[in-house]
Parts: structure tokens; sequence; C-alpha cells
């Protein structure tokens, strides 16, 4: 293209650029739309949690529980979860997609070389090869004794000006989907994170209540051998060894049954962490006493603090611009093409300026009767948009709900634990007595085994209340939000850039 060739165009390609920058995206601007927001949690009224802790920012809430075992498991699930590392490969996807749909708001620029030898009729050579000899009244077409070469290398560019903003549309809506993704995959992390947590707790509570069976089979063991001593000198009829053997043995049935729970548990904790349960093992232990409770702050934070609530709202946004999208398909398409090459019989001096050439053009593509396509698509879009906006609400209504039930769970359960800690302190005394005055032989077995079954039975209640307060506190945390925050969302701080760079590190 010749200098004063570019003088002229300048002007044009400038105007265009400088009116598609400035056009305004046809569409509904997106605005939040409101939620129904309680002023405060009900059922956090009148209860003060005796040791109220917070759950780490961003990472580690886990920690609250004071477990080491539990700490480094957790660590586990970034690195080795399958289910999350598919998350993770769908939130990389839609970064992707939103990369795709700006680059359509450049041209597309292409390059041709080609390069060709051809002989033909004798004459005037022309670019295809072929010689014609023309004269006033016929023209004869005879064979040529020399082949010709034509070389040909074009640049050519094509840009779709995005005057009415169907590209950004598309890109504003491709972002709120990728945050959407990327808070779905935060959601998905923290659902792992408290389904182990749940699962360690239950096994650590099975690991306490096979502790439980082992001292009632203890316990069982020396009452049959006080039974088997007073029947071996005549004091006790056979039926009290009878009795004292079922005991024994029906505690020694629960002993060997609660191995079934602790093993399901221990393989669901391999898979967990991305381990084949054939080359995982956790050892027996115990959990401590004390059952952290977090703080549940202002209800209206938690629209900021719930990944699902964050990906209900981001989906809004995606859908609120595909609004815009459908409605842009009103106006006409305008794109601009041009080309600028150079085309030479001889490669040596293809690039001249004898041998240039260049076109530049524009074109403007409209629907003038579609039968009520366009608005259908419009309709169907802001449908779609009202049916995010419905999911949202009922979201953030549930996270409320969830909040509630587990405050209203650790609540009632704290005033549960103290009345059964009681109970299993009564029942052990009773049954101590029971077992003396059976010894004194005044009264009968029957009464010991009632006292002793009584006595098992509140000390397992104990332990599953103590176990529904550990897994409602896991359950309270995650309702929280686990102390994720959505301004963490595209950013390099966030949950898909923290996970793709320890990816990347495994690999």
């Amino acid at each position: 293209m010749t200098a004063h060739s570019l003088k002229r165009v300048r002007p044009v390609l400038l105007g265009l650029v400088a009116g598609s920058l400035a056009a305004c995206a046809v569409g509904p601007n997106y605005h939040r739309p409101s939620a129904p927001v309680p002023q405060r949690f009900k059922e956090a009224e009148g209860w003060k949690p005796a040791e109220p802790r917070d759950a780490a920012s961003g990472s580690d809430w886990w920690s609250v529980y004071d477990d080491a075992t539990l700490n480094e498991l957790e660590k586990q699930i970034d690195v080795s979860n399958q289910t999350l590392k598919a998350s993770e490969a769908t939130w990389r996807q839609a970064v992707a997609l939103v990369s795709q749909a700006r680059s359509q708001l450049f041209p597309t620029i292409g390059a041709t070389a080609s390069g060709t030898r051809s002989r033909g009729p004798q004459g005037v050579t022309s670019s295809s090869g072929l010689t014609t000899t023309t004269t006033t009244t016929t023209t004869t077409t005879t064979p040529s004794s020399h082949p010709v070469n034509q070389f040909d290398l074009v640049g050519s560019a094509s840009w779709d000006i995005d005057i009415w903003g169907k590209i950004r549309r598309t890109i504003e809506s491709d972002v709120a989907s990728a945050q959407a993704s990327e808070a779905d995959l935060a959601a998905a992390r923290l659902s792992l994170q408290g389904m182990l947590a749940t699962d360690y707790i239950e096994l650590r509570v099975a690991d306490e209540q096979r502790q439980l069976l082992d001292e009632t089979v203890a316990g069982y063991q020396r009452a049959l051998q006080i039974t088997q001593n007073q029947y071996n000198v005549g004091i006790v009829a056979k039926t009290d060894v009878i009795t004292a053997e079922t005991q024994l043995e029906g505690a020694q049935s629960q002993q060997i049954n609660i191995g079934v729970t602790r093993a399901t548990l221990e393989h669901a904790i391999a898979v967990l962490v991305g381990k084949p349960p054939a080359d995982f093992t956790l050892a027996p232990a115990t959990l401590g006493t004390a059952v952290p409770v977090v703080p549940t702050g202002v209800p209206s934070t938690l629209l900021e603090r719930r990944p699902d609530v964050a990906e209900a709202e981001r989906k809004m946004a995606a859908e609120n611009a595909l609004v815009g999208v459908a409605i842009s398909a009103y106006f006409p398409d305008l794109t601009l093409t041009g080309t600028y090459g150079f085309t030479s019989s001889m490669l040596s001096h293809l690039v001249s300026a004898p041998n240039n050439l260049w076109s530049f053009g524009g074109s403007a593509a409209d629907t003038l009767l579609d039968f009520g396509a366009r608005s259908s698509q419009v309709r169907q879009a802001r449908a779609a948009y009202d049916n995010a906006v419905a999911n949202y609400r009922e979201t953030v209504l549930t996270s409320f709900q969830q909040v509630e039930d587990e405050l209203a769970t650790l609540r009632i359960l704290e005033q549960q634990v103290q009345v059964q800690q009681e109970a299993v302190k009564s029942a052990n005394q009773a049954a101590q007595l029971t077992l003396n005055q059976y010894k004194a032989g005044t009264v009968a077995y029957t009464s010991v085994v009632t006292q002793q079954s009584i006595a098992l039975a509140d000390a397992e209640t104990l332990l599953t209340i103590r176990q529904n307060r550990l897994t409602a506190s896991v359950a309270l945390i995650q309702a929280l939000g686990g102390g994720w925050d959505a301004a963490t969302l595209g950013s390099a701080h966030g949950t898909g850039a923290a996970l793709a760079a320890e990816d990347a590190q495994a690999h």
C-alpha cells in the first residue's frame, strides 16, 4: 500500500475504531437483585458458646479441631483429590473461553504465499501461463515454448466492528461464567473438606466406641467370673451363668461390628485424599473433648462468604449479559476486510513497489425478516435471567436455613450433652451398686444385667451426641463458607489460581 493510499484509509480506520470503542453495548447493565436477608440469626440469640473460635479466612478452617492428623489429611485434598481436579479443569476451560471471546475484539490477520510455474499457448503471457495473439478479426492461441512463473505474497485482515456491544456482552457473560465456575470449584473444595472432616470425626468416635466396648467386655467378663464362682459354690443357679454369658457375647458382637463402620470410614478417607484404600491406614486415636463453635457474624456477610451463593450471583450476571447479546441481533453486523501484498513473475523482485497490490472494504449484514426469531431469542434470554434470579434468591434462603439449622443443633445438643453426662454417671453408679448387691445375695442377676445394659446404652448415647455436636460444628463452618471470600474470584489469590499453581507444581 502506497503512502498516499495509507493517508486516505487511515482516517476511515481511526473513525471506525473510535466509534467501536465509544459505542454503548445494547441490553441491560447488570445490577445485583435484592435477596431476603434477615437482620440477625434467630437461633444464635441468648446462646453463648463456651469456646467460640474463628475459622482461618481462606484456609485451614479445620485447625479449630486441634488435630494434627486431620490437618495433614485436609492438606492432601488440594493435591490428590480427583473430584477436585475435575472441577479445577472445568474452571480452566471457562477461563479459556474468556480469552477466546476477548480475541474477537481484534482483527483476524492472515498471510498467504504461493508460487506456480506453468506453460500455455504462444503469444502474450497471462498470469495463468496461457498466451494469446489477437488481431482485428480473430484471436488465436498457440503453444508457448517458454514456461512462466507466478509468485504471490498477500496479507489479509478481517475485523468485526463491535459497535452494538455483542462481543463485549459475550465477554461479560463469559467472565461471569468463569467466576461462577471458580465459585463452584470453591464450593466443591469446601464440600470435600467438610466431608473429610466429618468422616474423620466419625472414625475417631468409632475408635472411642470400640474403646468403650473393650472396657464393657472386660467388665462383663469380670461379672461372668463372679457369677461362675458363685455358681460353683452353689449360691446361684445356672441361669445366672447363662445370662452373664449371653450379655458378654452380645457386647462382643457389638465390639466386632464396630470394625465394619471403622473400615468403611477409613476407606472413604483414603479416596478423599487420593489414595487406594489398600495403601492407607489410620491408627486408632481419640479426639479432644472440646467442640469448637465459630462465630456467626452478621447475616448480610453470608452473601459474600458462601461460594454457592457467589456462584448463583455470577450466573445471574452471565445471563443478564446474554440478554444484550440477544438484543444485538436486531442491529447489522459490520465487518472490515483488507488485503496487502505483492505479485510478480520473478521471486527475487517480488517484494518491490511495482509489484504491490492492496484492497480495502467493508460490509454490513442485517436480517430484514425473521418471523419473530430474534424477539423469541430475547424473550428466552430474559426468561433465563429470571430463572437465575429465582435460583439465586433460593440459594440465599437455603444458606440462611442451613446456618439456623446448625446453630439450633449445636445449641440444643449442648444442653442435651450436659443432661446425658449426668445420666451416664448415674447409670454407672447404679450398675456398680447393683453388682455389689448381687454379690451380697440381695438382688437377682437380672437386675445387674438391666443396670449394666442401661449404663452401656447411656454411654453410647453420649458418644452419639458428641459425634453429632462435632459434625454439626463442621456443618456450621461449611454453612458460613469456611472463611472463603467472594472478593477473591478471578484474582491471583483465588481458589482457581491456587489449585492451578499446586497442580503445576505437582507435575
